[in-house]
């Protein structure tokens, strides 16, 4: 299986991203730069090939390109993104997505949807209804994905920016979460309550190998019983901002455990 990601390298105003649930905390934009490389670097060890989008300077945000588009199959919806400073970020996402030959579908208003708030599980798209995203984006991220096989399903969400801030999922299709994020875990089944809340944050690298923070020692050795190799690389200045691993790139692949 093809495996590229879109990046983009941190904007230079990265200080000045956006924090919604945490208090803002100093920002050290050279370490930024170093943690972003070495999560790169790991792409890349494991078999991914990155595309670099165009740089965002003026988007202290746009980092974090997970939040430009959902692609399901052959299909890029692009974000109509909850904070209107971030709008600006979409288009050359968007049109690195095309120049792969996916077909794009733009959320229009009232729509809002952050691709941040949407978690693939196999054919179930979960998206959290929250201050990012909103009912109308919803609808119409269903009304494109459904009809391609997808079963979509919303989750409240209020005590955390997105959606995979809170959960992200293993190959095995198990759901792993942050207890005190989520509004409600009965949505979620095969739920598994991390240790660590950096644990909730996995990026799959391929089936056997887990993108994650180095913050979260206790969940990497959960994910080692159970037969993953955790690969561990220090985002702490993202987490500063309310990223994390899933946040910076996005993974082009077939529909998959995770995504």
């Amino acid at each position: 299986m093809s495996k590229l990601a879109l990046i983009r390298q941190p904007s230079p105003r990265l200080a000045e991203g956006i924090v919604t649930h945490i208090d803002r905390s100093p920002v050290d934009f050279a370490l930024a730069k170093r943690q972003w490389q070495a999560y790169v670097d790991a792409l890349h060890t494991h078999g991914w090939t990155t595309h670099e989008v165009p740089g965002a300077p003026d988007c202290p945000d746009s980092a974090f390109i997970e939040d430009t588009m959902v692609v399901f199959g052959a299909v890029a919806v692009l974000a109509r993104p909850g904070a209107d400073e971030r709008k600006p970020e979409v288009a050359a996402a968007a049109d690195a997505v095309r120049s792969f030959g996916y077909r794009t579908v733009a959320i229009e208003a009232p729509g809002t949807l952050d691709g941040g708030d949407v978690l693939k599980v196999g054919r179930t798209i979960y998206v959290g209804r929250g201050g990012r995203t909103n009912a109308a984006g919803i609808a119409q991220l269903a009304a494109v994905f459904e009809p391609l096989g997808a079963t979509v399903v919303t989750v409240p969400l209020s005590k955390v920016l997105h959606l995979k801030s809170a959960i992200t999922a293993l190959p095995d299709g198990t759901i792993v979460g942050w207890d005190a994020a989520l509004d409600d875990t009965t949505l979620l089944p095969n739920y598994l309550s991390m240790p660590e809340e950096p644990g909730a944050h996995v990026v799959l690298l391929d089936e056997t190998h887990l993108l994650m923070s180095s913050d979260a020692p206790m969940s990497a050795d959960m994910f080692r019983a159970r037969g993953y190799e955790p690969v561990l690389v220090d985002i702490g200045e993202f987490i500063k901002l309310e990223g994390c691993v899933t946040c910076l790139s996005v993974r082009l692949r077939e529909a998959t455990f995770g995504s």
